[in-house]
């Protein structure tokens, strides 16, 4: 894959240090030079820094293009201060989700920092529900999930499921990519649509994100969409640099999957993994209802890493209860 920055930590440094000491010149600098202009005066001093620094070994990656201008520090600036408690939590959640995340984008091909858009989408929630009616952690509308391959039924919502609709947002990603090429193109259309974004580069007469936006040509949302990708990526990186310490972590989410039969109750079988119900529902949220309604054959459930032989043994008992009922 291709790997468009790798910086030692002094970049992260000299991020932190542009929010104050470069972003008030940018007033003196056209918004359509900002970027270059910024990126090759942060080259520079990377160069001069790095060759007094000979020893440094610890690196971030970067696989989407990394653009710092103003945009970009405001909601770093955002997320370090207004919304530092809930950017906190996203941390955390991310040390579940992202390693599944990551893996799945790297198999398909694309670049693993797409995963921060779920961040910004929803914040890793299988629950999050936006005002247009987009549901879970890629915020598919019904429709396009439906074009995706995701099912949504009375019961059962795959637009709630990590895996799942990672697996369509991956091939609608390509197909956005094959169409724009860009990958700021690729998210400004996820946020407001191809169809709107199609009309604005052609009323417009360009394809240059950062052009768009300072011509007016994309809505307010969308101006700030790859911004904010952009803050959570730099942040993500590296969040003690940016004040962030103390991050309460979770375990990635590792899970067996399981045929489980018609009239399985997910508590109930939470309680005989001894794990809290909560953990059973997170873990298998396509399931709205809470259990497997007795009208369908069954279906494939997630249980935790390592408890097979005990749901097999709870379904064994349950199968014992029936009979005797």
């Amino acid at each position: 894959m291709k790997k468009y920055m790798r910086f030692p930590i002094l970049f992260l440094i000299l991020l932190m240090i542009a929010q104050i000491i470069v972003q008030p010149s940018l007033a003196a600098v056209s918004k359509a030079e900002a970027p270059s202009t910024l990126n090759l005066t942060l080259k520079q001093k990377l160069k001069m820094l790095e060759s007094k620094q000979t020893n440094q070994t610890d690196h971030f990656i970067f696989d989407l293009p990394v653009t710092y201008n103003k945009k970009v520090g405001y909601w770093i600036s955002f997320f370090q201060t207004r919304g530092k408690g809930f950017f906190r939590d996203w941390l955390g959640k991310a040390t579940k989700y992202m390693p599944l995340l990551q893996s799945e984008l790297k198999k398909a091909g694309l670049p693993t920092d797409l995963a921060y858009m779920v961040m910004i989408e929803s914040g890793f929630s299988s629950q999050a529900t936006s005002t247009a009616a987009a549901v879970g952690p890629w915020q598919f509308i019904e429709s396009t999930g439906r074009s995706y391959g995701l099912k949504k039924i009375w019961w059962l919502d795959e637009r709630r499921d990590i895996k799942k609709s990672t697996l369509a947002a991956i091939r609608y990603l390509k197909d956005l990519h094959t169409e724009f090429g860009s990958w700021y193109l690729v998210a400004a259309s996820y946020n407001m649509g191809e169809n709107g974004l199609r009309r604005q580069i052609k009323k417009y007469g360009t394809n240059d994100y950062w052009q768009l936006v300072k011509l007016g040509a994309l809505p307010q949302e969308t101006q700030d969409y790859v911004p904010k990708i952009l803050a959570a990526l730099m942040i993500s990186k590296a969040p003690n640099l940016y004040g962030f310490r103390d991050i309460d972590a979770q375990y990635p989410l590792q899970y067996e999957v399981m045929w489980a039969p018609a009239g399985t109750d997910l508590d109930q079988l939470a309680d005989h993994l001894n794990i809290t119900r909560k953990a059973m529902k997170d873990m298998n949220s396509e399931i709205l209802l809470g259990y497997i309604p007795k009208q369908v054959e069954g279906h494939h459930i997630r249980i935790p890493l390592g408890s097979l032989a005990m749901a097999r043994q709870f379904f064994k008992d349950q199968n014992k209860k029936f009979a005797l009922d």
